[in-house]
Order: structure tokens, then sequence, then C-alpha cells
């Protein structure tokens, strides 16, 4: 079966090399690679042009005004031809056997699609990194719980057929990639494939990234937006951030949490704005 591999990027810069040379190791060989480049304001796209020059004769780069990561995995699957669709991320890297793990069920008709379970934090040393973890209550280096595999939605492999099938992702921000099983009416297999992601390494993109996360439904509406808001008021973030930066014995959590909780609040505030 056919594969071709979809990444999303925007302001990947720092990632995106290592990412695609890890694809470039892979030990399944054969797939197609399409970056799909989300409107970056950075060094992302001159960063990948330069790999291109090396005879990357299974890349291409299509590029889009920014519109969000569904819009853009929408796009790269219009010009894709597998029959198995890969969705990655451009702050991720890869070991060598992850796509051939990735897939095996779906070539062996045991899944129509599948996530891998071994997600580990990829800059571990940083502090805010760490600090990332632990606020999302995740066991050690890895980023996805061993003993929530059941709850999870995001499929990173899936046949053609199934995406069709639903039309694709629908445009709903944070929890975009939940849409596909949401549709079709069942989880991804999980599979045991290795790789790594960054979290979040400065106080800058932990609150980007924070104002993002908020960008969701919620399962109480209004009245879960108005949870979260009182959760993330200052006086909660400031004993929040005592008491687990004390536990971890990590006193950069504190700061971590006020940061945090205060890009959840301006991203719930936008959200009101523009509803």
């Amino acid at each position: 079966m056919t594969i071709s591999v979809i990444i999303t990027v925007y302001n990947e810069e720092k990632y995106i090399k290592q990412c695609l040379l890890s694809l470039k190791k892979q030990s399944c060989s054969k797939f197609d690679i399409l970056v799909i480049d989300d409107g970056s304001n950075d060094g992302t796209l001159a960063k990948i042009n330069q790999l291109t020059m090396k005879q990357w004769n299974n890349l291409t780069i299509l590029t889009q005004k920014h519109q969000g990561p569904a819009v853009a995995r929408n796009l790269g699957v219009k010009k894709a031809r597998g029959e198995i669709l890969v969705f990655l991320d451009g702050d991720m890297y890869f070991d060598k056997n992850f796509l051939k793990d990735l897939i095996k069920p779906i070539k062996q008709d045991k899944a129509k699609g599948t996530f891998p379970t071994e997600e580990l934090v990829a800059n571990w040393d940083n502090v805010w990194a760490r600090c990332w973890n632990y606020n999302w209550n995740l066991p050690g280096k890895r980023r996805i719980d061993p003993h929530r595999l059941d709850q999870t939605k995001d499929f990173r492999a899936i046949l053609r057929k199934e995406f069709d099938k639903v039309g694709g992702f629908d445009n709903i921000g944070y929890t975009d990639t939940w849409t596909l099983s949401e549709k079709l009416g069942y989880k991804p297999v999980p599979v045991k494939a290795l790789y790594y992601h960054y979290n979040p390494s400065t106080l800058k993109e932990v609150f980007n990234q924070s104002k993002w996360v908020t960008k969701r439904k919620y399962k109480l509406g209004f009245f879960g937006e108005m949870i979260v808001l009182f959760r993330a008021n200052p006086i909660f973030s400031l004993i929040n951030g005592i008491k687990k930066g004390v536990s971890k014995k990590e006193p950069a959590f504190v700061i971590f949490k006020i940061i945090y909780d205060l890009g959840v609040t301006l991203g719930l505030l936008e959200r009101k704005k523009y509803a």
C-alpha cells in the first residue's frame, strides 16, 4: 500500500530540519512527504528549501495563509497519492522504525487507523518542557499517559478511504485532531511506535501554546469556560504553582503556572470576543 506523510508546520524553524532528516532515515523507505506551511513568518520555509536541494525526490512543499492545522492537513490530503495517510507535526522526530511500526496493523488489515503510544519529550533537559508535563500530570518523559490509552482519539495513520468517508478534519481549534474519530465512530488502534515531540521551551512558547489549548469545545459550554477562567485566576495560579513546585522540587513551576494560566485567560477572552 502506498503511504503519504503529511506534515503541517507553523513557525517550526528550530525543529523542521531534524524532523525531515529523521524521516529520511526510516527503515520503511517507500513513501512520499508533503509539508504544508501554514503561513509561517519565521525561517521555516527557508530551512525546508535548503533540504530540498539535496535531491529529495519524495518531498512536496505546499503553502497557505495562516488558517490552522486542520485546514493545512486537508490541503495536504488533496495533493497526496497514498492509500495510507500519516499525520505528523514539524516539532517531532522519529525512531528509524517509526513508520513501519505505525502502519503495520493497517497493512495487515488489522486496523483502519493507528496512533503511536511511545511519545517522549524531546527536550526534557529544558525546565519549561518539564513543567509542561508536570502541569498536565504526565508520567516522567512521556507525552501520553499509558493508563489512558483508551481515551486517545488522535489518528496518526489512517486509510485514505476512511478519511475521505467523513470529509477530513473539522477546523474547530485545539481538538481538531479528534474530529476524525468522532465522525467515524471509532478510535485508532494503539501501536508501539517510538518518536519524540518537543514541549514548549520558553515562557513565550508556553504562553502561546496555552492560548491555543483554550481553542476547543467545552463539555459544559459557557459554564465550562467560566470554570476554566475561575481556576486560571492569579490567586489559584500562585497557590497551585507553589504546591506542585514543592511536590516536584521544581521552583520554576510557580512562574510557569502563572504564565500558562495567563495564556489560558487571554485565549478564552479572545475566544469570547470573536465567538
